[in-house]
Order: C-alpha cells, then structure tokens, then sequence
C-alpha cells in the first residue's frame, strides 16, 4: 500500500499531509451570518412599521384638528364662498352665548324677560285680512311697524298676522343679529336660540330674484333651514341692503322703525370672533305684537 494515501498512517515529511478542516465548520459560520443578517432585517423592519405607526398617528391628529377647525367655521359662516349668500337659518349648530342685559341704545329700556316657549299650533291660527294688514312689533327699542303683502304672499302674511293675534310673539327676544355679508336681525324664535317654531311649516312665496340688493333695506322676510318649505316664525329684519340667495319669503316690509333697527346693529354683537355673527349686544325683546290697519 502506497504510504500517500490517505489514513495509512504513514509519514512525508517533504510532502505534509495539511491538516484536515474539521466537518460541518463552514456551515456554522454561515449560519451565524444568516443569524445576523434576519435580525438586521427584522430590526430595521420593526422602525420601518414603527415610523409608519407614528405617522398614522400624527395623521390622525392632524386631520381631527382640521376638521374641527372647519366644522367651527362651517358653523358660524356667516356667507357662502364669494357670493354673500347668507343663509339666516332657524336651527345653528353652536349655541350663540349668552347676550348682556345692559341696555347700550339710546331709548331703549333693560329687555324684559323672555316668555317660556309654551304654545304650539298644528295649522297657523285663523285670521281675516279684513282685520288688518299690519303688524306692529312694539319692542323694549320701540315700535317697529311692518306692512304685510297679502296680495303676493298671502300664506305666510296670514300666517304671521295670524300668530301675532294669538300672542305667539309676546316677549320673544330677537336672537340674532348680523353685521357683516348680510344685514339682518332675526326674530320670532320663543325658544331664543334659533331652534323653536310655531309646530307647523309654510311654503315659499314673493321670492325676490337675484342679483345684488335682492332683498333692500326695510325688507321682512322668512327664515328657513336648507329645506324648502321650512319656514316657520322666524322671520328677519333687514336694516340695510343685502345680497342673499332668493329663497327667502318677502311678506313685507318696515314702514316705521328703520332707523331704531340701524341703531341697534351700529352697536353691534356679542360674538366678534364669529365675524359680525351673534347675539345683538343691546338685547331686543318683542314685548307685543299687535295687527291693525294703515
């Protein structure tokens, strides 16, 4: 047997046999890199998804703070996107805050208190135009006397005329003022905050086209949610030229008290972060509301 094979035990000393690599060595180390390698992986796999959680996170409170920041401006806008289309509407979504009860016009006594809202009507109550056709908001400002239209809006005059006489309106606080787009101070909610009705509702009528101004100064018309036919008591009072969309009910217009209402506005309202949009700051309560003749 030849001493050069291997395992024979024999000796070469000008040809030494190297030393044998003990088995399965090169597959531990490979391995161990393999080892370390996936922990690098899953290492930097795990700060992947944990930067994707917090950015889902400030995500999420970036975009609950924008949408309470447009749901607070939607709330109290007081005009559509560059048209100065107001909407006086009987049903806001913020509560306005409480008005002062110091008197700051000229003429104008401390506000009574308001009456509860205790009265609710399944059909306006009856009237006859031969009673008359005007109605007298006697105020703790003065009388502001309106000309109803019962020849172009004769639902809603009758209606109106029809709830005065039955003492619907009788120490109710004009709720709304604004200063600001449009030009209006609304009335005739007993619950005083731009949420009561009279229990029924009236349909459209004597609306104005469009166009700028449609609805001048000494206008009275009817407040309405977005809904047609949605009128109901409120009604608002415009003391100077105002653009609106054309969906608000004319049933008349002021012919004594224009100049008590610009007073009243000149000392603006109680809310100025809401842009000319609140309670007047000289309280207005309706104290009687009377119809008569000319």
């Amino acid at each position: 047997m030849s001493g050069n094979n291997p395992g024979d035990g024999s000796q070469n000393p000008k040809n030494p046999t190297p030393p044998s690599v003990p088995r399965g060595s090169g597959s531990k180390r490979e391995k161990e890199v393999a080892r370390l390698k996936a922990e690098r992986q899953a290492a930097r796999r795990a700060e992947r998804e944990a930067a994707q959680k917090r950015k889902a996170i400030w995500g999420g409170v970036i975009a609950v703070v924008v949408a309470a920041a447009v749901i607070g401006l939607i709330a109290w806008a007081p005009w559509s996107s560059g048209t100065n289309t107001v909407t006086p509407t009987p049903t806001p979504t913020v509560a306005p805050p409480t008005p002062s009860a110091t008197a700051s016009v000229a003429d104008c006594t401390p506000a009574p208190t308001p009456r509860a809202d205790n009265m609710s009507f399944k059909t306006p109550p009856p009237y006859s135009f031969t009673s008359g056709t005007v109605l007298t908001l006697g105020t703790n400002c003065g009388a502001i006397v309106i000309q109803t239209e019962p020849v172009k809006a004769p639902q809603t005059s009758k209606a109106m005329l029809g709830l005065a006489q039955a003492g619907y309106f009788n120490l109710t606080k004009c709720h709304r003022l604004t200063t600001s787009g449009i030009y209006v101070l609304q009335c005739g909610d007993p619950k005083g905050d731009g949420t009561g009705g009279p229990g029924f509702t009236l349909p459209e009528e004597n609306l104005p086209k469009a166009g700028t101004n449609n609805y001048p100064a000494g206008t009275v018309a009817m407040a309405r949610t977005s809904a047609k036919h949605s009128g109901g008591s409120q009604f608002f009072l415009v003391y100077q030229d105002t653009t609106l969309s054309p969906d608000y009910t004319i049933w008349g217009h002021i012919t004594s008290g224009l100049s008590k209402l610009q007073a009243i506005a000149a000392a603006g309202t109680d809310n100025a972060n809401q842009q000319g949009d609140g309670h007047p700051n000289q309280p207005v309560v309706i104290v009687t509301a009377t119809t008569g003749k000319k």
